[in-house]
């Protein structure tokens, strides 16, 4: 994957994930700028997503720690590049849930 690739891909991603959040009918802020989309929950806690370009890679900060997610061009989702491969959506989910205190579903489009 080229990088204008990339950035298509991960744009739409950002723009995907904002639009999950509100369909997932939680109680989660978030802010894009420059590429980098932040939300936020009403306990103060933050998840950032930024694009890496250079290593054609999202990356993700949480409470739990920082983690790095490849674009898998076959089945069409980011996969984290550490432990069990989870996918994007689905550790979202899940960090999201640690973070909030509460159950929170972020579907993939």
């Amino acid at each position: 994957m080229n990088e204008s690739e990339f950035q298509e891909i991960a744009e739409q991603t950002i723009e995907d994930i904002q639009d999950a959040i509100d369909n997932s009918g939680a109680d989660i802020d978030y802010d894009e700028v420059g590429g980098v989309l932040t939300l936020e929950f009403e306990n103060g806690s933050k998840i950032i997503f930024s694009k890496q370009g250079a290593m054609n890679q999202l990356w993700m900060a949480a409470k739990s720690g920082g983690f790095h997610f490849e674009y898998n061009e076959d089945t069409e989702q980011w996969l984290c590049d550490s432990g069990d491969n989870e996918e994007l959506y689905k550790m979202l989910s899940r960090l999201s849930t640690e973070q909030a205190g509460e159950a929170v579903v972020i579907l993939a489009p």
